[in-house]
């Protein structure tokens, strides 16, 4: 029978939780769970309206033909600015949470996205200038902000031990906002409507986001600024291999989901409904298996997980490259939509090993209990800002591969030579630092030296 927890209630002043352990595994069963999980919900409707306004000008690029004059070099730079934008902001969102408290924060950033999307409800139509839509196209980048300060937020939340199902619930959930708006937008296209149908669709499902964030989520009082968290994580070479490999995951995601339109019509001509029909597929496909990635990280380690998936993205890039050069459609869609869906099961792996790691460096230094498990919200929350700011660059990384590719040879065969390689690197990297043992050294002898690179972290 388990003894009864001596943790107390969370108590509450306003909307701020003063008191939580989701560690005690009582007040977890009792009390923890159910606050948890009414906090992820919300946060995964928000971050999703955020995605999709972040992923608006994936779509709006199909609506703008020869009227608009924008070259296809133009498109997939407009697409790189919003994506870098999107990049860039995770960082300030991250710490906002803390500032600000997390309901509090995602109140504010869900109003934020009425600025893009309003904005670029007054240009969307033929006669705008390229720059306009250029700086129309920043403003859409808060929306990539959503995904860093919604993450932070849910890490505070749970439990270690379902941190990969949570995290990896909240992210799919957030990410699948980008296949929603295509979805949309098809449906649109199909019925002979413009850009502007599909924003004015969006503007009252922003409000509803806010509104239902400031009514049902709450704050957790002990998340506070703390800019020597913030300084740790950034000295610490963990946060920057993940950064490395979270480029090649959740990188490959948004940046294809970005691309994957423009790449139809550019080397396969598709017209903008053909490219609809098929564009949504894999940021779909690629979403709802987030979760399924973060639940075999729990169960298998995130480690393990992640080598084996760079081995099958390397392998699916080398295919495209040969679907590419014969020109064969089925086979590229195809592959192209495995593709997203290992980035996907990529993502759910990576952002579990991420709070293990630091939980190990807990217990390497002799820290135990909630003790070790504050130790590991801390620097795990900081560096989840970094890790996904420099992440999704790797989206720019993909546009600009791209728009290079199809500027020197027409076509997008160089990018996928370029992705492979960097595949190919990330694999490698996750062997040497997560999974490697020192030679000589047994499993068993491996395993509780957990804390520094190349001494086991198969299990995080």
């Amino acid at each position: 029978m388990t003894a009864p927890s001596t943790t107390p209630a969370p108590s509450r002043r306003g909307r701020w939780i003063e008191h939580w352990d989701p560690e005690d595994e009582a007040f977890w069963r009792t009390t923890g769970q159910r606050i948890a999980r009414r906090n992820l919900f919300f946060s995964v409707l928000s971050e999703h309206i955020g995605f999709s306004v972040w992923a608006m000008w994936s779509v709006l690029v199909l609506f703008m033909g020869p009227e608009y004059g924008l070259s296809p070099a133009d498109k997939f730079l407009l697409t790189s600015v919003v994506t870098l934008v999107g990049a860039v902001v995770r960082v300030p969102y991250t710490f906002a949470v803390a500032v600000f408290g997390g309901r509090n924060w995602t109140i504010i950033a869900a109003c934020l996205l009425l600025v893009p999307t309003i904005a670029a409800f007054a240009v969307m139509k033929p006669g705008t200038s390229f720059s306009t839509f250029l700086w129309v196209g920043l403003l859409a980048g808060v929306g990539g902000g959503n995904f860093a300060s919604s993450m932070t937020n849910i890490n505070a939340f749970f439990p270690l031990r379902k941190k990969g199902w949570a995290l990896g619930l909240n992210a799919g959930g957030g990410n699948i906002g980008v296949p929603v708006i295509q979805l949309v937008a098809l449906a649109i296209i199909g019925a002979n409507g413009g850009p502007r149908v599909l924003l004015g669709i969006y503007i009252p499902l922003i409000v509803v986001a806010a509104v239902l964030a400031a009514l049902f989520m709450d704050n957790i009082a002990s998340v506070r600024n703390d800019t020597g968290a913030a300084k740790d994580a950034a000295r610490d070479a963990h946060t920057w291999i993940m950064a490395f490999l979270y480029i090649g995951t959740f990188g490959s995601f948004i940046g294809y989901s970005f691309a994957f339109g423009q790449v139809l019509q550019n080397e396969f001509g598709r017209t903008p409904l053909q490219a609809a029909y098929l564009t949504f597929i894999g940021p779909l496909l690629g979403s709802l298996i987030r979760p399924v990635g973060g639940r075999l990280a729990d169960r298998y380690g995130g480690a393990r997980i992640t080598l084996w998936n760079f081995v099958a993205m390397a392998a699916a890039a080398a295919v495209l490259i040969v679907a590419g050069m014969r020109k064969s459609l089925p086979l590229f869609v195809c592959v192209f939509v495995v593709l997203f869906v290992l980035s996907g099961l990529g993502n759910g792996s990576t952002y579990k090993m991420i709070p293990g790691i630091f939980q190990a460096k807990a217990a390497a230094q002799g820290l135990r209990g909630e003790e070790a498990a504050a130790y590991g919200r801390r620097l795990s929350g900081a560096s989840m800002g970094l890790i996904g700011a420099v992440g999704a660059l790797g989206g720019v990384g993909i546009n600009l591969a791209f728009r290079q590719s199809f500027l020197a040879y027409g076509s997008g065969t160089g990018a996928f030579v370029a992705f492979l390689a960097f595949y190919g690197v990330a694999l490698v990297v996750t062997w040497a630092v997560y999974l490697r043992r020192p030679a000589g050294q047994t499993r068993a002898e491996a395993a509780p030296s957990e804390a520094e690179p190349r001494l086991g972290y198969a299990e995080v």
